[in-house]
């Protein structure tokens, strides 16, 4: 069973970084597509960035929601057995709760993701 936990989250002002980091505490994460989520609060839980697997004969393939293209980087380091969402010029609505998932299936952006865990909070306030 795949167990993840964030890290990294916290209080940053607006324009500022954080990089959020998504290990996995018992099994390698080569196999499995990962994602990043956030839950704003009093909304609902979306997809904001996707990695494929370490193994995919065409290469690593990321995807981003509309509200984060160009200033969140998705990564993977297979050898950490990490996942890693860097994250530039915050603003107030990139506040919320951040979760990564995992899944042997590419799901790319859609939500029905197999392991999760348990979230970090990220508030971008001045």
């Amino acid at each position: 069973q795949l167990q993840l936990v964030e890290s990294g989250g916290g209080l940053v002002q607006p324009g500022g970084s954080l990089t959020l980091s998504c290990a996995s505490q018992k099994s390698p994460l080569d196999y499995y597509a990962v994602a990043w989520f956030r839950q704003a609060p009093g909304k609902e839980r979306e997809p904001i960035a996707y990695i494929s697997n370490s193994f995919s004969n065409r290469g690593t393939t990321t995807k981003y929601s509309d509200s984060v293209e160009g200033r969140f980087t998705i990564s993977r380091d297979a050898a950490r057995k990490m996942a890693y969402l860097q994250m530039n010029d915050l603003g107030p609505e990139d506040t919320g709760v951040y979760f990564c998932a995992a899944d042997l299936v590419p799901r790319g952006l859609e939500p029905e993701y197999e392991h999760w865990g348990q979230g970090t909070q990220v508030t971008v306030s001045a």
